[in-house]
């Protein structure tokens, strides 16, 4: 099981996200499939090092592996592949961007499995770079192995030609930390890589136990798999009722509602006599899951499931594909929704446009899908829904301010119970609760070159910066953004106002240079290495909310709260995510939620050299119009 990471990725424009929303999610996923446990399979060779509850030798049910580390955000752009592309990147880009991802993956995730990826990073093949492969395993605790990319150690040669030969670039990759390769690489070159003394043997024994320490903890070595503990299992355990309850839970909490004039949904059943869904997805299964998906457990599109709501629905293409080059179905979809009561439009992407080894060039719906979506409203008796798929922004400034157009709806790659999860929010039987995970950027961010990994704005030569964190440009819709059938208002309950960091200095020569900088009035941050050991748990704070349903409809709501620093060094974010958090609340009725803040994560950042630090001065807390300000004080 692999979770791809892409650091900066919501900034590429394509296949972005912003990793911290998504990911304390996919950790959860992965302790449950690793299924730790302390059964000492591998104690007296790992030691007793690890973090927090793994040590590094409990029962796996499968090994999570996260990718692609680091810094790969290109696949195929312009004149740059992944290949040979060489990423540079800040020391604060990387310490506050594109690592913590991957340490959260290690540290919290318990990922058994690394790998890096294909590109350099600051002219270093990330394969080879000693340097990074080790803080994982140092500085993060990491224990497992680690894998290439397929056939990432040979573009170590072959295409970046940082080495003279194939036995140098197997060498340096060994050296370095890699323990397999993904491809036969390895196999082929390896041993004369040892033969020309390039490789010790014992590097190999390291990699050879990295490995099998692994396979161990799977229980690859217990015998016949066939009488082993997961045999019985099958597919009708895969697509079990309960799985594909939850599947489609995960659908319907991943919708969301950017758009909704004069309250065009939910749509009211006794209301709708006819119905047409138009667009080359709304009747195509292959569309729902995205890449790297299995097979699914049914086969139903947006198109039936929504015939399960109105018998009387009718379907046109208007495109033959996504891709969409000519208008030549436009007719047909025209009179098709001349003919319905209410119309659903379905525009956006699907792999043909976004995948692995390609790169989006636009950020416009392809070819004439605009156009078809334009025909369709002005052909509509009533306005229309506008339903987006894809994995990236898109800018349909168009539709936000076409009065035609009532609602846009995005659904991803919702997977095989999406057209149900859909359906079900489109009449009310599931109040949307989803929020973007990404900012969509207008068309004009299409000219940023993807090549460059800068973060941070530089508006003296026209980089307007990347992510709700640092972008300054105009946004078609903000990271965050999700529209609820009901409306929700906040209190603070509890939140300090002031915290004293003085007491957790270490009394030393360090606190009276601090005490001396504090005296001249030159002190406008601490540094993380100037706390004592553990003082980051000490400092740690409860903020608590309440959340009232005013609407007439029950509905889960996602409460974003975010930090905004006081700009006491360069580089600090416009707003940080500290954490989010789901409630469900009925109409009428306020639940409580509370948040966990840990200054030396959620209140720090990195500086212009790589170091965490921790701003002095007021801190913003952001709940939605909610603001409270905290004083971080020595």
């Amino acid at each position: 099981m692999c979770l791809g990471i892409r650091g900066g990725g919501e900034g590429r424009r394509l296949l972005g996200r912003i990793l911290r929303l998504f990911l304390s999610m996919v950790l959860s996923l992965f302790r449950g499939f690793q299924e730790v446990k302390k059964t000492n399979v591998l104690k007296s060779s790992l030691g007793d090092g690890g973090h927090d509850d793994d040590d590094g030798d409990g029962k796996l049910m499968l090994s999570a592996c996260c990718k692609h580390f680091t810094a790969y955000d290109l696949e195929k752009w312009g004149n740059f592949t992944r290949y040979d592309f060489n990423a540079v990147v800040t020391e604060q880009d990387m310490e506050d961007t594109y690592q913590p991802p991957f340490q959260s993956c290690i540290e919290d995730g318990k990922a058994s499995c690394l790998m890096c990826s294909y590109n350099a990073v600051n002219g270093v093949p990330a394969c080879a770079r000693q340097d990074l492969l080790q803080k994982a395993r140092v500085d993060w605790g990491f224990k497992g192995y680690i894998t290439s990319d397929c056939d990432a150690v040979a573009t170590i040669f072959d295409y970046q030609g940082y080495t003279n030969s194939a036995e140098e670039a197997v060498a340096d990759a060994i050296k370095a930390g890699v323990d397999i390769n993904c491809g036969t690489y390895m196999v082929r070159h390896t041993q004369a890589a040892i033969d020309k003394g390039k490789v010790s043997e014992e590097q190999i024994d390291r990699a050879l136990l990295n490995l099998f320490a692994v396979q161990l903890r799977l229980g690859l070595f217990d015998g016949n798999p066939k009488q082993g503990r997961y045999a019985k299992l099958g597919a009708n355990d895969i697509c079990s009722s309960s799985h594909r309850e939850l599947a489609l839970e995960a659908a319907r909490q991943g919708i969301v509602l950017l758009k909704n004039d004069h309250k065009l949904l939910p749509l009211k059943k006794r209301h709708v006599s006819s119905l047409a869904i138009i667009g080359p997805m709304a009747n195509n299964i292959s569309s729902m899951g995205g890449t790297y998906t299995g097979k699914p457990c049914q086969r139903k599109t947006l198109f039936t499931e929504l015939l399960e709501y109105v018998k009387k629905t009718s379907y046109a293409s208007g495109c033959s594909d996504v891709a969409c080059d000519s208008p030549a179905g436009f007719k047909e979809a025209v009179a098709v929704t001349k003919g319905a009561d209410f119309v659903i439009v379905v525009a956006g992407l699907d792999l043909t446009q976004e995948t692995e080894d390609k790169d989006r060039v636009s950020l416009s719906l392809p070819g004439k899908q605009r156009d078809l979506v334009t025909s369709i409203a002005a052909a509509s008796k009533k306005p229309v829904i506008l339903v987006l798929t894809g994995g990236g922004p898109v800018d349909v400034t168009f539709a936000k301010t076409d009065p035609r157009i009532g609602s846009i709806v995005w659904i991803g790659y919702p997977g095989e119970t999406g057209g149900r999860a859909l359906a079900e929010i489109l009449f009310g039987d599931f109040n949307p609760g989803g929020r973007l995970p990404m900012t969509w950027y207008p068309q004009s961010f299409s000219e940023v070159a993807m090549s460059d990994m800068h973060m941070r704005a530089d508006l003296a030569r026209g980089y307007p910066g990347r992510t709700y964190r640092f972008y300054t440009g105009p946004e078609v819709y903000k990271f965050g953004t999700g529209l609820s059938y009901t409306e929700f208002d906040y209190e603070i309950l509890s939140a300090p106002t002031r915290l004293g960091l003085s007491e957790v200095i270490p009394q030393d020569s360090s606190h009276k240079k601090l005490l001396l900088q504090k005296g001249k009035g030159e002190l406008r941050y601490l540094q993380l290495n100037d706390l004592a050991v553990d003082s980051c748990e000490s400092l740690r704070f409860n903020v608590r909310f309440s959340v009232r349903n005013t609407g007439e409809m029950d509905g889960s709501h996602v409460l974003m709260l975010y930090s905004r620093m006081p700009k006491v060094l360069s580089g600090v974010p416009e707003r940080q995510l500290i954490g989010f958090e789901r409630v469900h609340v009925r109409s009428s009725e306020m639940v409580e939620a509370e948040f966990v803040i840990d200054p030396c994560k959620h209140l720090s950042v990195a500086n212009d050299v790589g170091k965490r630090v921790i701003p002095l001065g007021v801190h913003d807390l952001v709940l939605g119009d909610l603001q409270h300000s905290l004083s971080l004080e020595f």
